[in-house]
């Protein structure tokens, strides 16, 4: 099971993301870099030193995701059974209880299934100003009620040979078939809308399919933007409480069940946080001389 993803400053969230998917079932993760300038390639080697299989490919061409998207599948066909296509603020959440590799591993039974479509719930700021020290599984807990759009797990096998894809889906080829994936089995959680120093960042983001810079009036009603804030980066007054229809703590609860570590009370992405500030600070004292 991989992941392929596309991603511009977005290194601050990778632990928390890949670290999460390693212990659902994900096994590799394809990084598809559109001119990052934040530290992704010592966040990517902090990852890949600790044993996780992840690479990073430079993908310099704005407004390209699609064309990313084709190129990772290819890449994929060698190595992966199936390969899921979401972005570093998503997250697949299975309230059953079971292991991603659970699932894939149920609809692979069907050799002619070769797409999982998955329904994505929109998160809000739910009430927070700050980025919650946590990470986002555990921080956002209010959504939207209804589910918008959908994210696909696909055979890369199966796709069709023009590899066409809409972001969210891809042709296949004739013969087989997608499937609606339970809600109950499977949902991805979208942490689309966070604290607005995060959120406001997407106002320059240039991976987003149909928006180049929030402040052009172009596609002003695009689904990339936020819904009824514009094209002015500029926080509304109730931004915090915003997109909160329905407290949803599934996967939070899940988290901190399953992921805290019982002698440091921390989760494993807090810990690596810790000891990566604890390595900056011996570098600095060995710097100025004050550790041999």
């Amino acid at each position: 099971m991989c992941i392929c993803t596309m991603l511009r400053n977005q290194a601050k969230f990778m632990k928390e993301w890949v670290m999460y998917h390693a212990e659902i079932g994900v096994q590799r993760w394809f990084i598809y870099d559109n001119n990052s300038e934040d530290e992704i390639e010592m966040v990517i080697k902090s990852l890949s030193d600790s044993n996780y299989n992840i690479t990073r490919h430079v993908w310099p061409w704005i407004k390209t995701q699609e064309a990313g998207f084709a190129h990772c599948a290819l890449r994929a066909r060698e190595v992966c059974d199936w390969v899921g296509f979401i972005d570093v603020d998503e997250f697949f959440h299975l309230p059953s209880g079971l292991t991603l590799y659970d699932v894939v591993g149920n609809y692979s039974a069907d050799s002619k299934i070769a797409e999982l479509r998955v329904s994505c719930y929109s998160f809000g700021p739910s009430g927070l100003k700050h980025v919650p020290a946590e990470g986002v599984m555990v921080g956002y807990t209010c959504r939207m009620v209804a589910s918008e759009r959908h994210k696909s797990i696909v055979k890369p096998e199966a796709l069709n040979s023009s590899l066409i894809n809409v972001v969210h889906h891809f042709h296949l080829r004739s013969g087989f078939g997608y499937v609606n994936v339970d809600r109950g089995t499977l949902i991805i959680n979208h942490y689309k809308y966070q604290v607005w120093e995060v959120f406001k960042e997407k106002f320059y983001r240039r991976v987003a399919t149909y928006v180049v810079d929030w402040q052009d009036t172009h596609n002003v009603g695009s689904k990339d933007r936020a819904p009824g804030l514009g094209t002015r980066a500029v926080e509304p007054e109730d931004w915090s409480r915003r997109f909160c229809e329905v407290n949803d703590s599934g996967l939070r609860e899940r988290v901190l069940e399953s992921f805290v570590n019982p002698q440091t009370q921390l989760l494993p992405w807090q810990e690596e946080k810790g000891e990566e500030l604890i390595r900056i600070v011996v570098d600095k004292k060995r710097r100025h001389g004050i550790l041999s």
